[in-house]
């Protein structure tokens, strides 16, 4: 897996994750959006750890600075 997520897109993924998880857990957001909520959450701090977003593929999309 060749790295295509920058520092930027990282730390607005993690930052959409924990409201994500805050809202599902201050019972702002319930039922099956909630579920789907963490689900995203999870993947996007996954991404984030990987530096590697599978979406980003196929589009030959990258957020990485050029080096």
């Amino acid at each position: 897996m060749k790295k295509n997520m920058g520092s930027a897109d990282k730390i607005i993924r993690f930052i959409l994750a924990a409201i994500f998880v805050a809202l599902y857990f201050t019972g702002t957001v319930t039922g099956t959006a909630g579920i789907v909520l963490i689900v995203l959450a999870g993947v996007f701090v996954l991404t984030s750890l990987v530096s590697f977003c599978p979406l980003y593929a196929p589009f030959g999309l990258s957020t990485c600075k050029v080096e």
